[in-house]
């Protein structure tokens, strides 16, 4: 080898170490069974229902605050374990499964954390909390390098579920996997490797657990505002205190301003929580809806970033998807070209920087949501979802197109004035669930209440 040839390879490695050096943290915050408007800080700045008074969320405010608010943020389904394969996979659950159970296997596919190592392996990548129901494969096995392993709904406490609330020592494990994503942040930052460290909660969920300081706060607090309980505020406010913790600790190790936190929800809210009055107004007003349906009240969630070059406070209308996440998360690692013909996801990282322009590029256009078993399937494109009936082989029987921007409650059908739009979202959506295999079984249609 020249000297000549040696020095330039020198420099390239060096210029290459200062890539990696300079490869942002990714902190990835999954909640679980929380609605678009269960904070209490407006999820729409311009709409006054899409908040709480009567919830105190401080650190997930703080988010929203310090970075940008997607208005139109989507979960990839209405319930837990699609949604966190979808994730994990960058698929629509109508091609990796639209319930618990399914084919898919997810260490055969590309992962996020597999992403992440392609496009720079000094990635340590780390998952903590409710990894899924039947998910088949493990944390490990998925590229994760520390993880809790296979958990689910039951590690998370679900023993008399619909008792009004449950006073126990470590509600929902939230302080347990606080404690562990900070070590694992600290681990990697005394490292000096960039890390992905994805925190799934496990509140919300179903069972209520909480400390009795909390729900006495809320007791004396009063009547809630909507239809869920004191016990269930106190544990969101549980929650949002673990949150709090993992911002604070970004700013005491000083890498805040080179780490991008990512807030999200599996799900949209319940329809009904135990304790709650009935009379009392829907728990996702002003959406209609709820968890398992593919009305917005059951997809639309929580959907906030702040990071480096997001402009605080800054808000987001361009319609985005969990299934998003692994294209996106892979070119703010650096990552350069395809990773793989089965994703449906699109990076939004130009949105961090002109919220305003639909740049988001999919394989197909448009968001698509899918739940035969619910007799429901969705595409959401610009302003415009068609809401469509399916038959178990998911063959579309009907569509109702609504404007969800200014209807979110979804009450007004516009399939017959806007017939054009109806039958080119319908093509679309029939052209996708024509072109992959829903791996999940066919199952009757029943009532969910989990």
């Amino acid at each position: 080898m020249t000297k000549q040839l040696f020095c330039l390879l020198t420099t390239l490695l060096g210029f290459i170490g200062s890539l990696r050096a300079d490869s942002p943290n990714i902190i990835l915050i999954l909640t679980d069974d929380q609605g678009w408007s269960q904070r209490s800080g407006l999820m729409d700045p311009e709409n006054p229902e899409t908040g709480s008074s009567y919830l105190h969320t401080p650190a997930m405010d703080r988010i929203a605050e310090e970075g940008m608010r997607f208005t139109g943020g989507y979960s990839p389904a209405p319930l837990c374990t699609p949604t966190r394969r979808s994730i994990l996979c960058g698929t629509s659950v109508a091609r990796s499964g639209t319930e618990f159970v399914s084919k898919w296997v997810p260490a055969d596919h590309m992962t996020l954390p597999r992403a992440l190592k392609q496009a720079n392996p000094d990635y340590r990548c780390a998952h903590f909390g409710k990894w899924g129901e039947k998910m088949i494969s493990s944390p490990k096995e998925c590229g994760y390098d520390v993880s809790d392993g296979h958990t689910g709904n039951v590690t998370g406490g679900m023993a008399d579920k619909m008792q009004p609330a449950h006073i126990v020592e470590d509600p929902k494990r939230t302080d347990s996997v606080t404690d562990q994503s900070i070590e694992f942040i600290r681990a990697q930052t005394k490292a000096g490797k960039p890390f992905y460290t994805q925190v799934s909660y496990y509140a919300v969920h179903l069972r209520t657990e909480l400390l009795q300081t909390s729900l006495s706060k809320y007791q004396d607090k009063g009547v809630p505002d909507r239809a869920y309980s004191q016990g269930w505020a106190g544990m969101l406010e549980e929650l949002d205190s673990g949150i709090g913790r993992l911002l604070d600790e970004l700013d005491a190790l000083g890498i805040a301003d080179n780490t991008y936190v990512v807030f999200t929800t599996d799900n949209g809210g319940r329809g009904t929580v135990p304790g709650g009055d009935p009379k009392s107004p829907p728990p996702n007003v002003p959406l209609s809806g709820a968890k398992h349906s593919l009305l917005e009240g059951g997809i639309r969630v929580p959907f906030m970033v702040r990071g480096p070059s997001i402009e605080a406070g800054s808000v987001c209308r361009v319609p985005v998807v969990g299934y998003d996440f692994l294209p996106t998360f892979y070119e703010l690692a650096g990552g350069k070209g395809n990773l793989s013909e089965e994703l449906d996801g699109g990076s939004f990282v130009t949105l961090f920087s002109d919220p305003k322009t639909d740049s988001v590029k999919r394989p197909t256009d448009g968001l698509i949501f899918s739940r035969p078993r619910q007799g429901m399937a969705v595409i959401r494109s610009g302003k415009w979802k068609l809401l469509a009936e399916v038959n178990a082989k998911r063959e579309i029987q009907s569509a109702k197109l609504f404007n969800v921007v200014d209807d979110i409650a979804e009450e007004l059908d516009l399939s017959t004035k806007q017939a054009d739009k109806a039958k080119q979202l319908h093509t679309r959506l029939k052209t996708y669930l024509e072109t992959v295999i829903d791996p999940s079984p066919t199952m009757k249609r029943r009532k969910n209440t989990d």
